[in-house]
Order: C-alpha cells, then structure tokens, then sequence
C-alpha cells in the first residue's frame, strides 16, 4: 500500500482566495446554517427589535406582545421598501415607503386605501418568516426554513455550557472587541480549530490559562469541542475560585460550525467569537465579554484588554500571512498532521473543518 496515498492533504488554496467561491458560499453554506444574531438583551421587552445581515439578506429580530421570539426577511410585501434600520422599540412595522402597517406577528394591518381596492384580503399578506432559537441566552437565525434544531447540529453543548457557565441565563454583554482580519473567514476559523500553533506563538495563553499538553479538540455533531486543564493557580494571570462549582478550574471551548464559538475561561469566565464574512479576503471577529446583569468587572475588562493585546494580536499577524501565502504561486497543499492519539500537535479538527469546507 502507498503510505502516501493515506495522507490527508489540506484544502487547495482557491477555497480560500477565489471570490466566486465566497459567492456561492453566501448563496448555499451561510444561507442554510445557524447564524448568531445578537444577545437576548436586545430583546428583553414586547416590541424591541434589531436589524442583522446575514448572507446579503437584512433580517429583524423582534419580541411580539405575547414575549415571542420572531424573526423577518426585512422588507415589506408591498413594494420591497426595507421596513426598519438599527434597533428600537415599536408597537407596529410601519413601512417608510408607503405606510403599510404590519403586526409584530407578521401580518398586514393596514395600508393607505387598500379597503378601496375590489378583492384586496389583507388576512392573505404578512411578512416572510425566519427561523430563530434562543441558545442559552444567544439567538441564532437560519435561512433554511427547513434547518434541523440547533440542538440536533450541535448536541449536548446546551447542557454543556449550563453546567460550565451556571449562571449563563444573566449573562449581559459587558464589552465587544472588534478585529478586522485580512484572511478568508476559513483561514481564521481554521487557526482557532487547532492548538498545534499555541506553544510557539501565545505565549501567555499557553503559560497563564491553559496547560497546552493537555489540550485536545474533538467533533460533536457540527460543533468542535475544545478541552484542557487550566494552569496552575499561582501561574494564571487572574484569581479563580476553585470552591465556586464543578467547572470553576476548567478551560473549554464550543466552536459552531461555521462562524461562531463559546468559550470558557477557567473561573466560569464566558467570552464568544462571532466572525462576520466580508469578501474573500476580509474577515471581521466580534469578541464578546460577559457578566451577570452586565455589571462592570475589573477582571473581565483586564482579561479583554490582555486578550486582544496578546492571542487575538498574535492571530492577526498569523492569519495574515496564511492569506498572502495561500495567494503564492508557490503553494502546494501539503499534508496535515493526524496524530491518532489525538492532542495539542495534531491537526484532525482542522481535517473535520475542511471535510465540512468541502460538503458545502
């Protein structure tokens, strides 16, 4: 047998630098996943909403009278006017065009002498609907009105992040970093999907958080489950109360096929990744900071400004390169390193990553 022909090569380098592959990825793999929206605080009272754009596609995100969570194409049935822009708080959608007024339920009200109109049947019209779930907290939307449930792509995380982030319910947003990053979405996903790098380029995650040997990374469903032991407590860069729960010594990650990830610092600390596609080439990573009630916290701003001076500073510089290198001419895809024991040098989250990159 030709051992080589064993070899799991990477992904050939337009999957990552063609801008037509970016399209169809736009029209097929971001229009039938679930993608973060935004955090149930944005929704906590009847008639809040907030606009999102997913897939070239504007999409409102609102709370109805009755405390339901829905979700709309943005954009009335009328004459194709975008209905809202932002967030706010409204008893009705009123179209800036010409008026037409829709229920929070998604069903036309009223509209400028439409009753003069012979056959005109209101009941008939009402907006498009978009399929939406709360995620501990995090709602997802998906274009796909026929998507499986979040809990059958990504199983058992729900309970998971329950037990690692007990209070997860009171969670607010405390602080968003934003990174703009000159790489494919792909690039900066695969980076963060593997640890093989971290010895040698985050020094101060690998010596004040984590122990990288213990680092291991393994699919669950569509979702990449990332485990390891923290450091020793007179080493990590912030206090953590080991007596608070089961979990309170854990580091662990849940990355959601395809942009988004929960991650959990030891001290119950949850802080998100939510990638945003541009082009081809650009990247943009949203990091999310939280507390309980969104009360302000020396340790969490401390951790996110160290954190964006240090890991997300070093991924940059990372991702980057990866981006020019997969331009060169020079490239050919080589091998990765699958270490059946699995483990921090061993790269077969990243050959789960492209066998999802390539189903699409």
């Amino acid at each position: 047998m030709n051992v080589h022909n064993q070899l799991v090569h990477s992904l050939e380098a337009h999957y990552y630098t063609d801008p037509e592959h970016f399209e169809r990825e736009k029209a097929g793999l971001l229009a039938r996943t679930w993608q973060f929206a935004g955090h149930v605080s944005l929704l906590e009272k009847p008639g809040d909403y907030f606009t999102i754009d997913i897939a070239d596609e504007s999409i409102i995100c609102l709370r109805d009278r009755e405390g339901e969570l829905r979700a709309y194409y943005n954009v009335c049935q009328h004459r194709a006017h975008q209905l809202v822009q932002g967030e706010g708080n409204t008893k009705l959608l009123v179209c800036p065009y010409h008026s037409w007024t829709y229920e929070l339920t998604g069903g036309l009200r009223s509209g400028p002498n439409v009753r003069a109109v012979p056959g005109f049947d209101r009941s008939k019209i009402c907006l498009t609907s978009v399929r939406i779930e709360d995620f501990c907290g995090f709602l997802f939307v998906n274009l796909d009105p026929d998507a499986k449930p979040m809990d059958d792509w990504f199983p058992n995380v729900r309970e998971e992040l329950r037990a690692f982030v007990p209070h997860i319910d009171r969670l607010k947003p405390l602080e968003w970093v934003e990174i703009s990053e000159n790489c494919n979405w792909k690039v900066s996903v695969e980076n963060y999907s593997e640890c093989y790098h971290c010895p040698i380029n985050h020094p101060t995650f690998a010596t004040g958080v984590v122990k990288p040997e213990t680092y291991d990374i393994q699919p669950q469903g569509y979702c990449l489950r990332h485990t390891t032991e923290c450091q020793n407590l007179d080493r990590m860069t912030y206090d953590v109360d080991l007596t608070s729960n089961e979990h309170a010594g854990d580091y662990s990650s849940w990355y959601l096929w395809p942009l988004f990830s929960f991650q959990v610092y030891p001290g119950n600390v949850l802080n998100t990744y939510h990638w945003r596609a541009i082009d081809a080439g650009h990247v943009i990573v949203w990091r999310g900071w939280y507390t309980v009630d969104g009360v302000d916290s020396e340790t969490i701003r401390r951790l996110a400004v160290q954190d964006r001076s240090t890991t997300v500073e070093e991924d940059i510089y990372l991702v980057e390169s990866v981006q020019r290198g997969l331009r060169s001419r020079g490239y050919k895809p080589g091998p990765l390193v699958l270490d059946p024991a699995c483990g921090v040098n061993s790269e077969h989250s990243v050959k789960t990553l492209q066998s999802w990159m390539r189903e699409v």
